[in-house]
């Protein structure tokens, strides 16, 4: 019998261990609600996302508390406690900022609520996540450039936040696919835009005061390619100049209609969506899952846009 108990305890631990390994212990105190926490509504990608999350939640009578940190690490910390406290059966979380907010997600590791994140990384803690590969990104941005700019190109860059994974990465799969390949193509200048229209505006509408020849604007993401757009146009230099954005928001896709805009790179919003309504309902289920989920980019140009537009 003495040998018995042993065994089934020892089944027992490897359950728990199992379940506190991958976030998803729920357990009988979970409130059955989830809460959804936002780096930052209003940005047209991040509201994607939201949109496609909650019309799935409420086709499946999922309760969700939504919250937005408005950009504030210390907004989102506070955000992460009361939803920690309320128990709710899976958090949802978009990062304002990959290592501060490791402290909560351990501690919502530790009261077993299964922490699923998408769009923005996290440098510890445990979670499940349905992300994409950023530096696919750059590299399709930077083939695209490396094929259609001129001989002796001179082109800027956008970086998006600073010291934030994807915006390093798309950086570096860029520079990999276009600067490394093509030692004609010239880079006059690169900033971050903080992945902003109007800081976008603001820089190239001083870069092209200072430079004469811009055949290229690569953006890090569409918000930025917008407002490289504008400055082009109220300076009189759209024509000829190659740009190009990443997410394929409906604003992008409408310049690329017009022959505004050369290309984006879709970051399937829904997509994103969907796989973290998948991980979110097999936890809600009980169901462990074993793998997280990565959606694939795609390049939208003008050759293409049919099939993306709206």
């Amino acid at each position: 019998m003495l040998k018995i108990f042993r065994t089934l305890l020892g089944l027992m631990l490897i359950a728990v261990t199992m379940l506190a390994f991958t976030g998803c212990g729920g357990g009988s105190t979970a409130s059955g609600t989830v809460f959804y926490l936002s780096h930052q509504d209003g940005d047209g990608f991040t509201d994607m996302i939201r949109k496609s999350f909650s019309d799935k939640a409420k086709a499946a009578g999922i309760p969700v508390e939504y919250r937005d940190a408005k950009g504030d690490v210390n907004m989102q910390i506070d955000q992460m406690k009361e939803a920690i406290a309320a128990k709710p059966s899976a958090i949802v979380l978009l990062a304002v900022e990959g290592t501060a907010l490791v402290p909560m997600v351990e501690k919502a590791n530790e009261a077993g609520i299964p922490i699923i994140i998408t769009n923005r990384g996290l440098n510890g803690g445990k979670y499940l996540s349905c992300m994409v590969d950023e530096k696919q990104a750059g590299i399709m941005q930077g083939e695209y450039m490396a094929k259609h700019l001129p001989p002796n190109a001179k082109v800027v860059y956008l970086e998006g936040e600073k010291g934030f994974e994807g915006s390093v990465l798309r950086w570096q799969g860029f520079k990999e696919a276009c600067l490394d390949k093509r030692p004609d193509v010239q880079l006059l200048a690169s900033t971050s835009a903080n992945w902003r229209t109007s800081d976008a505006l603001r820089n190239v509408a001083l870069w092209t005061k200072l430079f004469p020849q811009i055949d290229g604007v690569i953006a890090a993401n569409d918000s930025m390619a917008v407002g490289a757009v504008q400055a082009l146009k109220d300076a009189g230099r759209l024509d000829g100049c190659l740009i190009s954005g990443v997410d394929a928001v409906d604003e992008a896709l409408k310049l690329i209609d017009a022959g505004e805009m050369s290309q984006t790179v879709q970051q399937d919003a829904n997509a994103l969506a969907d796989g973290t309504f998948k991980l979110v309902d097999s936890c809600l289920k009980g169901t462990i899952p074993t793998e997280n989920i990565v959606v694939e980019f795609k390049s939208i140009t003008k050759d293409n846009i049919a099939q993306f537009r709206k």
